[in-house]
This record gives structure tokens, C-alpha cells and sequence, in this order.
């Protein structure tokens, strides 16, 4: 049984998100959300609002409680690129690559 939750068009490049994403692959709910919360990383706390949702998506569908769940799969993918230029000397200009993420996350009832 999993439910999952999605969060997408998130202004955070995929990179950095998938730092905090590897830290809970694979851990408890109760854990997890630990983690997240004590990494000091900014993609902890995105990450963070999405496993809460996906927590309470099952919570409602499965009826099973907090601490049976486990993070089954969690994914971060690239979304659309936001493509900005900045000024540099002699008239040049430098693209900034404005990047954003899609989550996935997977929760499922341990065994």
C-alpha cells in the first residue's frame, strides 16, 4: 500500500534538493521528519512541507498511523528553467540559469 505527494515548479535547483533528498531515503516517517528538520538545509524545509502532505495523504486513504509509515521513493526532478541575463563589462552579458524542482514522495506501510 503507498500513497504519494507531489510538489512541483519549486524555486530550488535539483542539485541541492537532492542533498536533503538523500538523507531520508528509506528512513521512518518519524524519522525522517527529523532529519529534515535539524539539516539546515533549505531544501530540507521543501522537502519537509511534501513528505507532512504525502504523510496525511495516506493517513486519510490507508487509515494506517504515523509511525507504520516508511519512505519508499522519493525523487527530485528538474522543471522548467527560468533564463535571465546579467550585465557584464564592455557591454557583454552573462546568462543566470534560474533553475526549479519537482518533488515526488512515496510513502508506504513498513514490511
Amino acid at each position: 500500500m503507498q500513497v504519494q505527494a507531489k510538489t512541483k515548479y519549486v524555486r530550488i535547483s535539483p542539485r541541492k534538493a537532492r542533498l536533503a533528498a538523500d538523507l531520508i531515503r528509506g528512513m521512518g516517517v518519524e524519522d525522517a521528519l527529523k532529519q529534515l528538520m535539524f539539516s539546515g538545509l533549505k531544501g530540507g524545509d521543501l522537502l519537509k512541507k511534501t513528505l507532512i502532505s504525502a504523510v496525511a495523504n495516506a493517513e486519510t486513504q490507508l487509515r494506517v498511523q504515523r509511525r507504520d509509515l516508511k519512505v519508499r521513493e522519493i525523487r527530485v526532478d528538474g522543471g522548467p528553467t527560468m533564463k535571465r541575463a546579467k550585465s557584464k563589462c564592455r557591454g557583454g552579458r552573462v546568462p543566470i540559469m534560474k533553475r526549479t524542482s519537482h518533488f515526488t514522495i512515496v510513502v508506504g506501510t513498513r514490511g
